[in-house]
C-alpha cells in the first residue's frame, strides 16, 4: 500500500499546485462521479483509491488503467476537500487551443474574462454544458480550469466539452466573429435585456467578466451587443453563475431541437 512518502504519490501532491500541473500536464479529479467521467471520456493514468474506497467502487475501478491502494494519511493529502473520498485519478490536462475550441460551426460558446473564483469557472461549465454549448473559452488572466475546486464544480462536464486557454481577450473576441460567432456582452448596465434584445436567435458567444469589476471596457466595445439580465425584485445582482445559466439558456432555448 502507497504512503504520502511513496515517489508516485509525492508526484501527484505535486498536481494540487498550478505549477505543478502545468510542468507535468496533468491533473487531479476528485471522486466517484467525477473519476466515472474523466474514465469515460479523458485521458487517466492512474487512479488512487483508499481500502475503502476501492471496495465501494470495484465496478468503477475495473475500468481504470492502473489501480494504485493509498493508506488515509495519503488520501489526505492528495485530497483538496474537507472530507476526502479516498478516490484520486491523475489524468492528462484538458485545454485545447482557441481554433481548436471554436472548429466546425458552434451555436453557442461561454467565454469567461478574468474570471477568479474556481468554483464559478467550475458551476458556468456544467451548466454551458447542460445548456448544449459547443465550448467555453477562458480568456485573459483568471483560474485555472484545473484547480482541484473548479474540477469538483464541473461534475465532470469539464471532459463534455471543449475547453480553451487563451490570454489574449482580443483574440477570443476576433477568434468567435471568424467562427460566425455574434459575441454578446453580459452587461448589468445594458440598454437591451433578454426580453428586448434582439438577435438572440443566432449562433452567439457570450462573454462573461470577473466577479468583483465586470467585463473590461475595450471587451464590451468590441462586443456586438450587450445584454443585460433583468431583476424583478430587490436583489441587487446576481452572481456569475447563476447569471451565465440564465443568459446561456436565453439562447439555447431558441436552438433547433
Amino acid at each position: 500500500m502507497f504512503t504520502h512518502r511513496t515517489p508516485r504519490v509525492v508526484a501527484a501532491r505535486r498536481l494540487t499546485t498550478r505549477s505543478g500541473r502545468a510542468e507535468a500536464g496533468r491533473f487531479l479529479v476528485e471522486g466517484a462521479q467525477a473519476v466515472r467521467e474523466a474514465l469515460q471520456y479523458g485521458r487517466v493514468h492512474e487512479v488512487f483509491a483508499t481500502e475503502d474506497a476501492a471496495r465501494r467502487h470495484t465496478a468503477l475501478l475495473e475500468h481504470a488503467p492502473s489501480v494504485s491502494l493509498i493508506d488515509r494519511r495519503a488520501a489526505e493529502l492528495l485530497s483538496e476537500t474537507v472530507t476526502p473520498q479516498g478516490l484520486v485519478a491523475v489524468c492528462d490536462t484538458v485545454t485545447v487551443d482557441l481554433d481548436t475550441a471554436l472548429a466546425g460551426a458552434p451555436g453557442l460558446v461561454a467565454v469567461l474574462v478574468g474570471i477568479a473564483d474556481p468554483g464559478n469557472a467550475g458551476t458556468v461549465l456544467r451548466v454551458a454544458d447542460a445548456a448544449g454549448a459547443d465550448a467555453v473559452i477562458l480568456a485573459g488572466d483568471g483560474v485555472d480550469v484545473h484547480n482541484g475546486k473548479c474540477v469538483r464544480a464541473s461534475t465532470g462536464s469539464l471532459f463534455h466539452l471543449p475547453v480553451a486557454r487563451e490570454r489574449d481577450t482580443a483574440a477570443v473576441v476576433a477568434g468567435c466573429a471568424r467562427a460566425g460567432l455574434r459575441t454578446v456582452a453580459a452587461h448589468g448596465y445594458a440598454e437591451h435585456d433578454l426580453r428586448t434584445a434582439e438577435g438572440l436567435d443566432a449562433p452567439t458567444a457570450w462573454l462573461f467578466g470577473n466577479e468583483a469589476h465586470g467585463l473590461p471596457d475595450d471587451v464590451l466595445a468590441a462586443a456586438d451587443a450587450a445584454v443585460r439580465v433583468p431583476l424583478y425584485g430587490r436583489a441587487e445582482s446576481l452572481n456569475l453563475a447563476t447569471a451565465a445559466a440564465v443568459c446561456l439558456y436565453a439562447r439555447a432555448l431558441r436552438r433547433p431541437s
